[in-house]
């Protein structure tokens, strides 16, 4: 029994032993530091490429914009004088003058075609040239009001070679 009573303070002491906290020093792993560097300027070389190449794309594709915008805009005048031409052309006095400088006349009695049955409205008569129409108006004549009568000179009017003034 004595034994046991000096027995156990021992394992208490070891038990308290035990329990006793320690700190224990971390272990102490650093990384190498190269390949770490290496990746971050891989990653700062490869942003810096690609901003170089979208940035060269973006300038040539501005390039290209701006270059068909010109185009479009030339071609867009062009267009604009076609039609101006085509509306000079299409002018219905302008077609008339024309036909009748290749001695077409207007016809007087025209006749139809009805397309459902084939039959003709209306009597056909050729046109001739007493059936034309004057197309431009006969420019108006000024009134005789207007129109002072000119002015005569008599040798009596004349004073040294001039006329004079009255």
């Amino acid at each position: 029994m004595a034994q046991s009573r000096t027995r156990l303070p021992r394992l208490a002491e070891t038990a308290v032993e035990r329990a006793r906290l320690t700190l224990v020093p971390r272990p102490r792993h650093q990384a190498p530091r190269m390949p770490f560097l290496a990746f971050v300027a891989l990653v700062m070389l490869t942003g810096v490429i690609g901003l170089l190449v979208f940035n060269t794309h973006m300038q040539q594709a501005s390039f290209k914009a701006t270059t068909l915008e010109t185009r479009a805009t030339a071609l867009h005048a062009q267009e604009q004088a076609l039609r101006m031409e085509l509306d000079t052309l299409r002018d219905p006095q302008r077609v008339a003058q024309r036909a009748r400088s290749l001695g077409m006349v207007p016809v007087a009695n025209p006749a139809f075609l009805k397309l459902e049955d084939g039959s003709t409205l209306g009597n056909a008569v050729p046109a001739t040239a007493a059936d034309a129409q004057r197309l431009t108006p006969l420019p108006t004549r000024r009134p005789a009001s207007l129109m002072p009568a000119a002015p005569t000179v008599t040798p009596d009017d004349l004073v040294d070679g001039a006329p004079s003034e009255r």
